[in-house]
């Protein structure tokens, strides 16, 4: 028996309760997969011949998860929670929620599952490994494949094509033919998927897998952005390459990271062509440089609304900024003071560190490419240079030392106000020393003298 197989004592407490209570017990999932892998893996679940009412009998502290799919949430000594599901067989499916029979063995639940890396069973009370489809051995050889059938594995639940894509990616394993093929004949049905478990799947693969760009890569091979995201169908590996630096250099867990990491994705959406009327409009865009606005995208994808903002913004500044921001840093003395608190204007103080992430994830994957960017060091010395600049100089019309009110009694009322206002900032991103209310009155008066 592999030593890794080795369930926290507080887990296998709970198993030993449903055994002494009569009910075949067994830890499954991705537990066993991880732990046989070698890797950490907190989400130790268990299979049981109890019902749902049963498991909650025999456990005080418990969550009804999805008590019509047999999986209620039990509660160890650690106060961690563990799924334990009743031994269960499909017997029908809509490609997104599978109707389910109880009294099942545990082979005929292990032949539900979607991959054979996911259907191995332990047990420590029989010291015994249950592995009906070969999953170690595809462990092993570093294959993702279907149990049983592809084709009907896919059907039964559409959302399995792309956690077989994130599994491959996460592991670094390849993906059996025959399982690949059915995932790409899978592809034009994904549209039967919830918007949210979409979204979940695409920040689940941001979250861990160490190389987003080969997962997402997939979903463009395989013909499921084609279906989900059409906006996203067209890119290539080379393109999503900033995704793995963001990855790599920023902690995984952190929502804001994250979010970092989708805006890269989003950042290389273009907008499908249906009708050649869209194809003029986009061109038209293109020549009054606006950038894409890809917010309709993510709230269609239920991102929350300051979600959609966020990245849009961000996705929208490195649209508009990326181009003379590469250029600047490309100069043999690199941006100066102005330059950088005209960036920090453009983005807001809270957006500049991000916007800097965002370009610095794709200036590096422009070196891996062997193409002109900006050295590391230089990026590191301007963005600690850039971030103290905009907390610290005057950035936005809110830190101009003179207001609406001091313009109106210069006579100054209107639509001027506003564009006399801008003009001030311009003034003192050139120059902060000019921010004091005499100088800049005097630029006022100077401009409204008859």
């Amino acid at each position: 028996m592999p030593a890794r197989l080795n369930p926290p004592e507080t887990v296998k407490r709970l198993a030993q309760r449903l055994e002494d209570a009569g009910f075949e017990t067994w830890f499954v999932g991705g537990g066993i997969r991880d732990a046989l892998l070698g890797q950490e893996h907190l989400d130790w679940d268990l299979a049981t011949a109890a019902t749902p009412a049963e498991v909650q009998k025999l456990f005080k502290r418990t969550v009804p998860v999805g008590i019509e799919f047999g999986t209620v949430g039990v509660f160890d000594s650690d106060n961690v929670m563990h799924e334990v599901t009743t031994f269960r067989r499909d017997v029908g499916s809509d490609g997104r929620h599978a109707v389910v029979e109880f009294g099942a063995s545990l082979d005929e639940d292990l032949a539900r599952r979607d991959y054979t890396i996911n259907a191995i069973a332990y047990s420590p009370k029989r010291g015994e490994i249950r592995d009906p489809f070969g999953g170690q051995k595809d462990i092993e050889s570093g294959i993702i494949r279907a149990v049983g059938s592809p084709g009907d594995r896919m059907r039964e639940d559409r959302l399995r094509a792309l956690r077989a894509i994130r599994f491959a990616a996460r592991f670094g394993f390849k993906i059996d033919p025959a399982t690949w093929q059915a995932i790409v004949e899978s592809a034009p049905d994904l549209g039967r998927l919830s918007a949210e478990r979409v979204k979940q799947e695409i920040e689940k693969t941001m979250d861990q897998v160490p190389l987003p760009s080969r997962a997402f890569a997939m979903w463009a091979k395989s013909g499921s952005f084609a279906t989900l995201i059409p906006s996203l169908a067209g890119v290539t590996q080379a393109q999503l390459m900033p995704l793995d630096h963001l990855r790599r250099s920023l902690l995984p867990r952190r929502p804001q990271r994250r979010i970092t990491r989708i805006a890269a994705l989003f950042s290389l959406a273009a907008p499908p062509f249906a009708t050649e009327a869209q194809r003029a409009a986009e061109v038209k865009r293109q020549l009054d440089h606006r950038p894409f606005d890809v917010r309709q995208i993510l709230k269609a994808l239920r991102f929350s609304n300051a979600e959609a903002d966020w990245i849009g913004t961000m996705v929208g500044k490195w649209h508009t900024l990326g181009a003379r921001m590469t250029e600047a840093m490309l100069e043999p003395d690199g941006p100066d003071d102005a330059t950088l608190r005209r960036w920090a204007s453009t983005t807001g103080r809270t957006r500049l560190a991000p916007l800097f992430r965002l370009a610095d994830a794709f200036w590096w994957a422009s070196r891996q490419a062997g193409d002109p960017a900006p050295d590391p060091a230089r990026v590191a010395a301007v963005y600690r240079r850039a971030i103290r600049i905009a907390y610290n100089d005057p950035i936005e019309v809110s830190d101009l030392a003179v207001d609406g009110d001091d313009l109106q009694q210069l006579g100054v009322t209107g639509p001027a106000l506003g564009a006399t206002l801008r003009k001030l900032l311009e003034v003192v991103i050139n120059d902060p020393g000019r921010n004091t209310r005499d100088q800049l009155l005097a630029v006022v008066k100077s401009e409204t003298k008859p």
